[in-house]
């Protein structure tokens, strides 16, 4: 869960798994863990074969957060920025930013760790 109440959920899988594949991963093991979830926010990328997957597998509800093409210059998008600053949090942390780690469950480990490193310094500060 992040400062905002939401819950981020992370899945690593190796260079040759797609985004879009590892979605169907990531979905399977969210709602494992956490069967209160109805909604999740994706990419404009994971439209398709996904939403549909989603409501009918796994009883989630898919909305694609899409930017529209008459729009120029930076626009701020509903709830995409809680995943760019989610990124950006963990980039800073440098094991991160790199390919160091040579096995998927090692830089996912790394991801945990960096996480959990950053919202302790964020829970330490407003105690």
């Amino acid at each position: 869960m992040d400062s905002s109440g939401l819950l981020l959920a992370v899945v690593v899988t190796m260079a040759g798994i797609q985004d879009r594949d590892g979605a169907f991963r990531l979905l399977a093991a969210l709602r494992a863990q956490f069967s209160t979830i109805s909604l999740v926010w994706a990419d404009g990328g994971y439209a398709g074969r996904l939403i549909d997957w989603s409501k009918r597998v796994v009883s989630l509800m898919v909305q694609v957060v899409k930017r529209t093409d008459d729009v120029k210059g930076f626009r701020v998008l509903p709830r995409r920025w809680v995943v760019e600053r989610t990124f950006a949090w963990i980039c800073k942390h440098r094991r991160c930013v790199r390919d160091y780690e040579t096995r998927p469950d090692h830089h996912e480990a790394m991801v945990y760790i960096a996480m959990i490193a950053t919202m302790s310094r964020r829970l330490a500060r407003t105690a």
